[in-house]
């Protein structure tokens, strides 16, 4: 559905809200829309930039207002808006009913609160445009089309298995595309071995290995790889937030796999890349679900200690992983 006040010529909307809880395809849609609503030549005249935390509405209906210079249409680009101030939604509330035909305003943001009359009244007219975080099966779709944007056809296998190491960092994802690209040097197809070639040297290979290692219960790996990691100078809940998701895909495949589930349905339902199962069905077995319920505990109280300086990120980290390959969840 084309926004409310759209310009049918041109395709580009007079007012578009972008948002939602993927913030790189927030990004991308508003880059795209900026690269239709004006000519780059021309930026420096007819386009203005504002935040939401500190811009006045008067600022921003001014710059809307403006007519636009040697062009057909300027463009105004609001980030944040979902944090404008009560008196700037305020102003901004006329425009929206009227917009100028020459200016094309774009706004992004993360969560809106459609209680408030503003985000109704932008609800209610159409511009709103909201962009959700994938799911892990749309992963490998995703990255097959930005291996096509990139001029490359990866195969299937190869895109699952990027889906599998990087996982839902879609901003990574394209970052180990671009990579790809370059690592093909003149050949257009991307294989699993590119793939291992590529990711081995990334952060989210390392974070994989480390699950991996607490997977397998093996506490030397796990502690090595998190020592790595620390002194690439990872973040401790950025690894607590990995580390969860595939201790999330191990709960999985241990439930499955008690019922009994063919391998292909649990491969499909949790959504590892087949070629991954035999070693995440391993894994899987040495824990049982209190044994995992303990683990997502102790992922949470390491969490809440890293954000409130209750240790040192290495202290709480290696202790996780003593628990985590000493704890008693084994009831084969």
């Amino acid at each position: 559905m084309k926004p409310a006040g759209h310009n049918k010529t041109a395709e580009v909307p007079l007012v578009c809200f972008l948002y939602g809880d993927e913030p790189f395809l927030v990004e991308r849609a508003a880059s795209a829309l900026l690269e239709r609503a004006i000519d780059p030549s021309l930026k420096d005249f007819n386009f203005n930039q504002y935040y939401g935390t500190d811009s006045k509405g008067t600022d921003i209906l001014d710059a809307a207002q403006t007519l636009p210079m040697f062009a057909d249409r300027r463009a105004v680009l609001v980030k944040r808006a979902d944090q404008l101030k009560a008196d700037a939604c305020e102003q901004l509330l006329p425009y929206l009913k009227n917009p100028c035909p020459t200016t094309c305003l774009i706004m992004t943001g993360g969560k809106i609160d459609l209680r408030k009359k503003f985000f109704q009244e932008i609800k209610k007219l159409g511009y709103l445009s909201e962009h959700k975080k994938l799911y892990d099966n749309k992963l490998s779709g995703f990255i097959q089309e930005e291996a096509q944007r990139q001029g490359l056809r990866i195969e299937r296998s190869a895109a699952d298995m990027l889906a599998f190491l990087i996982g839902n960092n879609l901003q990574e994802l394209c970052s180990q595309i671009e990579k790809l690209a370059v690592f093909a040097g003149q050949r257009t197809q991307i294989t699993q071995d590119d793939v291992t070639a590529i990711a081995s040297s990334s952060k989210a290979y390392s974070i994989f290995e480390c699950a991996r290692h607490l997977g397998m219960r093996d506490l030397q790996g796990a502690l090595r790889s998190l020592t790595a990691l620390l002194r690439n100078g990872e973040e401790v809940p950025m690894m607590i937030g990995a580390l969860a998701r595939h201790f999330r895909q191990l709960w999985r495949v241990r439930e499955l796999s008690d019922r009994k589930v063919a391998k292909a349905d649990i491969a499909r339902e949790a959504g590892i890349a087949p070629f991954f199962l035999d070693e995440m069905l391993q894994q899987a077995k040495n824990f049982n679900r209190n044994g995992l319920r303990d683990i997502f505990d102790e992922l949470y109280r390491c969490d809440c200690a890293s954000k409130s300086g209750g240790g040192q990120p290495s202290t709480l980290m290696q202790g996780l992983a003593v628990r985590i390959c000493s704890g008693n969840g084994n009831d084969r």
